[in-house]
Order: C-alpha cells, then sequence, then structure tokens
C-alpha cells in the first residue's frame, strides 16, 4: 500500500472526528430549559362555552366578505370573509360579552359548505382578559357538531392546545347571520 492510498484513509477520519466533536450537542441557538423557570406550573384542562356571532346584515357587520368566487362556482369556493365577531356568555347578541372572534374564513371546498377556520378567541372578561386561544381548522358547516383543533394561546393560555366543539344555535338563511356555540377544551399551563 503506498502513500498515495493512506492519505485518503487518514483524510476520512480526521473528517469523521471533526464531525463527531462538533456534533448536535454544540448547537448555540437552542438548548432545554426547566418549565419552572418559566413560571410555568401544573398543566390543566380547562372547558369554555362562549358563543359566537358572525353578523353579515346591518350598518355593522362582523363578518366581511374580501375576496368573492370566481364567476361560474355554484359552492361559493374561493370566498374569503374577514372577521372580528363577538364572543358572548349566552345566545343572545345583548348577553355579556366575554370576547372577540378576530381572523378569516373561506369556503374551501368545491362541493359542500366546508370553511378553512383560522381564528383566535380574544378574552375580554374575568382572569382571561387579554388571553387568546387560536383555533384553526375544517369547517363542515351543516354537520350537527364540528371538531376543530385549538393550535395555540397566548397569556393563561400559552402553550394551548386542544379542540374546540361548534354547533349552531340559529341561523339565518334571509341574511347569513348565525350564531354559533363553542365549546372549548383546552390543556394550558
Amino acid at each position: 500500500m503506498g502513500m498515495s492510498s493512506v492519505l485518503p484513509n487518514i483524510l476520512i477520519i480526521f473528517i469523521f472526528l471533526t464531525i463527531s466533536a462538533t456534533g448536535e450537542n454544540n448547537t448555540t441557538f437552542a438548548k432545554p430549559i426547566n418549565t419552572k423557570k418559566l413560571g410555568l406550573g401544573k398543566q390543566k384542562l380547562t372547558h369554555l362555552q362562549v358563543y359566537w356571532h358572525d353578523i353579515l346584515s346591518g350598518q355593522k357587520p362582523t363578518a366581511v366578505p374580501v375576496m368573492t368566487p370566481p364567476k361560474g362556482s355554484e359552492s361559493g369556493f374561493g370566498s374569503v370573509s374577514m372577521i372580528d365577531d363577538p364572543l358572548t356568555q349566552g345566545p343572545e347578541l345583548s348577553s355579556k360579552l366575554i370576547g372577540r372572534a378576530q381572523g378569516l374564513y373561506g369556503l374551501a371546498s368545491q362541493e359542500g359548505v366546508n370553511l378553512l377556520m383560522a381564528m383566535n378567541f380574544v378574552f375580554i372578561e374575568g382572569k382571561y382578559n387579554g388571553s387568546t386561544i387560536t383555533v384553526f381548522g375544517r369547517n363542515a358547516v351543516f354537520d350537527k357538531v364540528r371538531e376543530m383543533p385549538v393550535i395555540g394561546g397566548s397569556g393563561l393560555f400559552r402553550y394551548a392546545r386542544g379542540y374546540v366543539q361548534a354547533t349552531t344555535h340559529n341561523f339565518d338563511s334571509k341574511t347569513g347571520d348565525a350564531v354559533v356555540e363553542y365549546n372549548v377544551y383546552v390543556m394550558h399551563y
């Protein structure tokens, strides 16, 4: 074996040892931390029941179309609305306002009425004032109960995960206005 065949082998060993020595334990941008340092206690499961008022009619609608479907779309596929819907304690709009649902929804299927929902429940009442829950998922509007994931939150709902179940309480086919009961089940610290 000549010197020319030994050098490539030595070079391969040197590269391997260099890569091994600088492996994953030497990251400077990420490190594990103790959750107690963030002030996080035990996880808990919270159930919230709110009523979501999607108002398309009147002089001050809470859902505004920002994109209309293309011509010829029978299902409305492609339409998108921005929302700033009241969240109340009871099904009547006059009941106690506990927050807002802010975000958007769009008709995301060519057959049927299936919405893609992306919204934050922004709470303004009690100990949850200033906290949010983020809901993102598919809403098959004509199903009796629809389930969508909770993918995050802030404030008292930091590190939130869970799901919501939506049930239509009232729908006015003339105006498009709807009241939907949301039962939120959320794990958080």
